[in-house]
């Protein structure tokens, strides 16, 4: 994959969106694409609206589906800065996204190549770019992480 300057920007947009997560959530950012314009974004807010399902990317594509009319986003990238659990991972393909940028690894539940690939399961031709950004997306989980830690000392 070459990545352009103009994704470049684009995951900017994410990594604000991270930066905007209240303090008690994990703060994970996303973006979502289509014809060369950001038709929407959101960040988590699981804990800020006691909502299981207050994910950035499932929050992100109730914005778009909102908008548009339809659950279908094909044509559709999504840019986000953790790899997507396998919740999200499903909505993602489900969806109809064509591409996701993920920025960090997720060694826990990461459901796009770091503990499993949802992809396989249901035969989805969505293409998948990780490590984007990893440094700056690492960064602001391990500030809130290393913060949490240290509150609870």
């Amino acid at each position: 994959m070459n990545y352009t300057e103009e994704h470049k920007k684009l995951f900017e947009r994410a990594i604000r969106e991270a930066r905007q997560t209240s303090s008690f959530d994990v703060p994970v950012g996303c973006a979502i694409l289509k014809d060369g314009v950001i038709i929407g974004a959101a960040h988590n807010q699981k804990e800020e609206l006691n909502d299981v399902t207050g994910h950035a990317e499932i929050i992100a594509l109730r914005d778009v589906q909102k908008k548009f009319g339809t659950w279908r986003l094909n044509g559709c990238e999504m840019y986000v800065t953790l790899e997507p659990c396998p919740m999200c991972a499903w909505a993602i393909v489900s969806s109809g996204i064509d591409k996701l940028y993920f920025g960090s690894y997720n060694t826990q539940c990461g459901a796009f190549g770091s503990v499993m690939d949802l992809r396989n399961t249901a035969n989805s031709k969505l293409e998948v770019y990780g490590g984007i950004e990893e440094e700056k997306c690492d960064k602001i989980l391990n500030k809130f992480f290393d913060t949490l830690r240290g509150s609870s000392n």
